[in-house]
């Protein structure tokens, strides 16, 4: 089968299974097709069919009226001038016969004729689609079958604006290996609108997804007021959906959840819940479900349940099957044409056995389905043993409710990578079938669920990052400009709890930089993220995209500004480009905080600092800053270190910044064992250490036992002192200690989580001197700290014959001496060092902001600047002695 995939993509153009894509061509529009979900069995044929200015249409009057639709259209933009129906061929035309045995009888010959077998032992929605020299044939098992081999017609055709298209034979015997495929709206945040709910349920057609479950969060006559009547305004909405999924040949699923009001066992919930129901069936919704989830099981909401069943998990197990089969018998059996009613357990996140899922197992109706996320509620992998588990701790067919690329839980992201870590063969063990919970972002969701509709419509030949290049692919519409774009830009929004790696392209080409040096293949890697925001604003189709993912775009273009300026530092600083380096690198924080500055507006009015390739941009631009201070000599920035876990933006680097009113935050308690650690860069002489825990609103958030501890490598660790129930903490270490790593280490669990506001470690090898003064919130000391970001702001202008004096502790050959002087200031000075002998020496005058002297490896003990009167008030960032 295989083999004849292959061939075929050799004629077609069309990626064989498990094959990535090549990159585009120089043409703006793709002209190779891309068949997705990827199909059963493609074969070639050695003939070809050629679109005439007229094609006849044979179709029966069964035959699937979309799939029509579809069919249609798909010959217009292969070139065709009109479509004709007719009973039969006509001469000189193309002939398209379209519609199973029962819809089409004349498609049984076609299909005979050339010589393919006809869908009659295909699985439900399977199809069969034949192209030769004079027809095309599309014969469904059913009528969704008939309509999907439609959508696969139009992959399959060229898009032309005139007659005379070649389209090369091919034979499609294609079915779903998972029966129930789709999406579930069941995330919590900024609501999708009418028309994008509208939009979502042509896009499932086209990728042959089959069901929507409707569980908007915003929908209060789900949730909250689950007993009250829809308006008229809503039900038409409502009906307007159904109506369009159906013609689609997707299942709307109409999800009600009375778990937070629900009284089980009274008899006038049961007939609100039904009769609400039965409200809806007036709209043709025929599959129904009973969501208790994100509930509590531990009290009941009336006293009528507690005497009924009692207390405890297992008790509310009963109760929800009571529930569940007075639902399934009043009203799902009462209605023929109802689909099974599906379920979410309150348990509905791992396959551990318990007194709940026993109950449920035992007590609930055997057709009823229950619908499980995995182990996990968004499950990283998700196995064939898992599920195999699922459907034995449940004992009832498993509907898979997948959470992803939803992103309720970290709406400062978007999630845009493929679908992943769900083995091979795992569809076959859940009984039902799989959906997929979206983003707040509807337009955005569909690169992503793409992926799902090929994962879930051929699991055994998915391929996850072939997959999520077809799916770009198509969303940029065969644009190749806007591909590329879509492609940069969703490579720094790929990861998620089910694809580890963040911005694998672009970390890529970042590995590359550091182990080869080529500046010009990284800053074109990064240009293109720079571009490509404002390429997706002009080309990209759908601008619903660009509206809804307008910050992030935005903040992709702003860190594509900021990467290259730390790009374009290191290449000047290793040429030797010292003052030009230095301006880069003075530049850089504030494009760093502008690529930070993007937000969005949450449904509560607040600004949510968006996030793009975390870990990866800003990695680089830390790391290219670690790189300057090599090649300046410095040690650089102190840093935060620490096992926990952080809470929202608040850093470990929030410790370190001098501002009593940022903090660190971990999100979870602290055990015995974990640790938050200040990294001096290098072995340093320590006096007075002051660890600051709490904050207002937050007081007993601080580590209620802890020893504070040094060490020189890391790894073997002197106690300077221990604390418990303070949450400021000072000690001195002994004169002459040196360290390189300071920590706070917890050594009893607690409950609470742990905030630190400042961190301070003092150093004292060499000393500061002089003047002027430094100003408030500045000090002598941050002209010589190793830091260059640190900055000694005197609080005046210099006086006649005032100096600054930097002590280094000791004499050390020197090659050179820079000073550095941060943006804005303008101090001027006579540089001098001092000697072996004790003389002062003059190195140089220091006229801007980068000054630089040679030394000839002479010894030296201490610099010094000698102010020139009148100048403004001296800004030095660092004075460096290599």
């Amino acid at each position: 089968m295989l083999a004849c995939a292959c061939a075929l993509a050799l004629v077609l153009g069309v990626p064989a299974a498990g094959a990535a894509p090549g990159p585009p061509g120089p043409e703006t529009r793709r002209s190779a097709p891309i068949i997705t979900p990827t199909p059963q069995d493609l074969r070639q044929r050695d003939d070809r069919a050629t679109i005439t200015p007229t094609v006849t249409l044979v179709a029966g009057d069964k035959a699937d009226a979309t799939a029509l639709k579809v069919t249609q259209q798909a010959l217009l933009d292969a070139g065709a001038h009109r479509v004709v129906r007719a009973e039969g061929p006509v001469a000189g035309r193309l002939t398209v016969y379209a519609g199973g045995p029962g819809e089409t009888p004349q498609t049984a010959g076609a299909l005979t004729a050339l010589g393919v077998e006809g869908p009659g032992q295909l699985p439900p929605e399977g199809y069969v689609l034949a192209v030769g020299e004079r027809s095309i044939a599309l014969s469904g098992q059913d009528t969704a079958g008939t309509y999907y081999a439609a959508q696969s017609l139009r992959q399959l055709l060229p898009e032309r604006k005139g007659p005379g298209a070649k389209v090369a034979g091919a034979e499609i015997r294609d079915w779903p290996t998972t029966a129930v495929r789709g999406v579930i709206e069941g995330f919590y945040g900024i609501p999708w609108t009418h028309a994008a709910r509208l939009d979502q349920l042509d896009f499932y057609g086209e990728h042959k997804m089959n069901i929507y479950v409707y569980s908007p969060k915003d929908d209060p006559y789900l949730r909250e007021r689950w007993r009250e009547p829809y308006p008229a305004a809503q039900l038409a909405k409502m009906k307007e959906l159904v109506d369009r999924a159906r013609a689609r040949h997707v299942e709307f699923t109409y999800a009600l959840s009375p778990g937070l009001s629900v009284c089980y066992s009274s008899e006038a919930d049961i007939k609100a819940l039904t009769d609400k129901f039965e409200t809806v069936w007036e709209l043709g919704i025929r599959t129904y479900a009973v969501p208790l989830d994100d509930i509590s099981y531990t009290k009941w909401n009336c006293q009528a349940d507690q005497e009924k069943w009692g207390t405890g998990a297992a008790a509310a197990g009963a109760a929800q099957a009571y529930l569940l089969n007075r639902v399934n018998r009043d009203f799902i059996a009462t209605h023929p044409g109802a689909a099974p009613l599906q379920m979410v357990p309150t348990e509905y996140y791992n396959i551990t056995p318990s007194p709940y899922k026993k109950a449920l197992a035992e007590l609930l109706d055997e057709d009823v389905v229950v619908e499980w996320t995995g182990v996990g509620v968004i499950a990283p992998v998700i196995t064939v043993a898992q599920a195999k588990a699922a459907r034995s701790v449940f004992a009832h067919p498993i509907l898979l409710w997948d959470n992803y690329p939803v992103n309720d839980y970290v709406t400062n992201r978007l999630l845009l990578g493929p679908y992943n870590g769900r083995e091979k063969g795992m569809p076959a063990e859940l009984g039902s079938g799989i959906t997929a919970n979206p983003m707040n972002q509807a337009y955005a969701s569909k690169i992503p669920l793409i992926t799902v509709a090929d994962y879930t419509w051929n699991d055994a030949a998915y391929d996850p990052r072939t997959s999520w290049q077809t799916a770009i692919s198509l969303y940029a519409d065969g644009d190749a400009r806007t591909e590329k774009a879509l492609r940069i830009f969703s490579d720094v929004n790929y990861s998620s709890r089910i694809n580890a790696q963040q911005a694998p392209d672009l970390a890529a080409d970042i590995a590359r930089f550091w182990e080869s040096g080529g500046v010009a293949a990284l800053d074109r890697a990064l240009a293109g993220l720079q571009k490509s925001p404002d390429v997706l604003r002009d080309r990209i189709a759908e601008q619903e995209f660009v509206t809804e993912s307008e910050p992030w775009l935005d903040a992709a273009e702003a860190w594509g500004v900021a990467t290259r300026a730390a790009l374009r530092m290191v290449r000047l600083a290793r040429d030797g480009e010292g003052a030009a380096a230095w301006d880069q690198r003075q530049r850089l924080p504030g494009l760093v905080a502008a690529a930070r500055s993007f937000t969005y507006t949450d449904l509560d009015g607040r600004k949510i600092p968006v996030v793009v390739g975390e870990g990866v941009l800003d990695r680089f631009t830390e790391d290219a800053a670690a790189e300057h201070d090599r090649l300046l000599g410095v040690t650089g920035t102190v840093k935060g270190l620490t096992n926990l876990p952080t809470y929202q933006g608040n850093l470990i680097a929030r410790m370190l910044d001098g501002d009593n009113s940022t903090f660190f935050w971990s999100s979870r308690a602290t055990a015995a064992g974990d640790h938050v650690t200040v990294d001096l860069r290098k072995a340093r002489e320590i006096g007075g250490i002051s660890l600051a825990m709490g904050k207002p609103g937050s007081a007993n958030d601080y580590m209620r036992q802890g020893v504070l501890e040094y060490s020189s490598d890391g790894a073997s660790w002197e106690q300077l002192a221990t604390f418990s129930g303070k949450a400021v903490v000072t000690a001195t270490a002994p004169a002459g200690t040196q360290a390189r790593y300071v920590r706070a280490r917890a050594t009893a669990g607690q409950t609470n989580w742990l905030v630190v506001r400042e961190f301070a470690v003092e150093t004292k090898d060499g000393s500061v001197t002089g003047g002027p003064p430094a100003a408030a919130g500045s000090s002598l000391r941050a002209a010589a700290d190793g830091d260059v970001t640190s900055v000694y702001r005197a609080a005046r202008a210099p006086e006649p014959d005032e100096a600054l004096l930097v002590d280094l502790g000791g004499e050390r050959e020197a090659a050179s001496v820079t000073v550095l002087q941060s943006r804005g200031g303008s101090a001027q000075a006579v540089v001098q060092v001092r000697g072996g002998d004790g003389d002062w020496s003059t190195a140089g005058e220091l006229e801007d902001a980068y000054g630089e002297f040679t030394l000839d490896g002479e010894r030296v003990s201490a610099v010094r600047l000698l102010w020139s009167e009148g100048d403004g008030a001296p800004q030095i960032a660092e004075v460096v002695v290599r």
